[in-house]
């Protein structure tokens, strides 16, 4: 089978349909999983006992175990676990495990994001802002959080990306985002045009990822000039 620029076309277009699907994914699983990891790395600088401990266990199990395993656990073992306490979400749209999921697995590895990102400002400058008569709210707003936030902007871009190329895998429990999307074409055209449709879903995830390292070498080379004029 030979594919004309118009089925090209029609195939990009059908794969877009599900564009926003997988937009909503990310976008609502970064929040959370950023929540999370500055819960879990607030938890591990102030060492909270028992609490710390868990957090451990927590990144731990999560950075050892691949991704569609957790997925797996969340939609098929959550259900089961939380039904012997007599609470059924066995009706909850997929879509809702699959936040859930990606959120606790990339926020493990922001809390260590965040934690690293943290130690390296330096005790030094927390202490030269108590002494010009900052509070600990305003030492945190204006010079920790500022530089820390820098540091830790790569790799907070890096694992967005992660986030955009671990949706793929969404499709295992049936959700039908882009490529749960690009298996319906497939199965449609009963297999034809497989590496057609499979450049088409590659160039797609690229863009998105490209995009988001432009974003961030964007803001990264905003916040360098802003902290250097400052200095001045």
């Amino acid at each position: 089978m030979t594919f004309t620029a118009g089925d090209w076309l029609r195939i990009f277009l059908q794969v877009l349909e599900r564009l926003p699907l997988t937009f909503l994914i990310i976008a609502v699983s970064l929040f959370f999983a950023i929540i999370i990891g500055l819960l879990f790395a607030c938890i591990r600088m102030k060492q909270i006992p028992v609490l710390k401990q868990l957090a451990v266990i927590y990144l731990s199990f999560t950075r050892s175990t691949p991704l569609i395993v957790q997925l797996f656990l969340i939609y098929f073992g959550l259900p089961q676990l939380l039904l012997v306490a007599g609470i059924q979400i066995n009706h909850w749209d997929r879509v809702l495990f699959v936040m859930m999921t990606f959120s606790l697995h990339t926020g493990a590895y922001l809390s260590e994001v965040f934690r690293s990102a943290y130690s390296s400002v330096g005790k030094d400058q927390l202490e030269a802002a108590y002494i010009v008569g900052m509070t600990d709210t305003q030492a945190l707003i204006r010079i920790i959080i500022p530089q820390a936030f820098l540091i830790a902007l790569p790799n907070l871009g890096n694992y967005t990306i992660d986030l955009v190329k671990d949706t793929a895998i969404a499709f295992t429990i049936g959700l039908i985002d882009m490529m749960g999307q690009v298996k319906i074409i497939l199965g449609n055209n009963y297999g034809i045009g497989m590496f057609e449709v499979y450049v088409i879903i590659a160039i797609v995830y690229w863009l998105i990822c490209m995009s988001i390292e432009l974003v961030t070498m964007l803001l990264e080379k905003k916040f360098v000039k802003g902290r250097t004029s400052l200095s001045r």
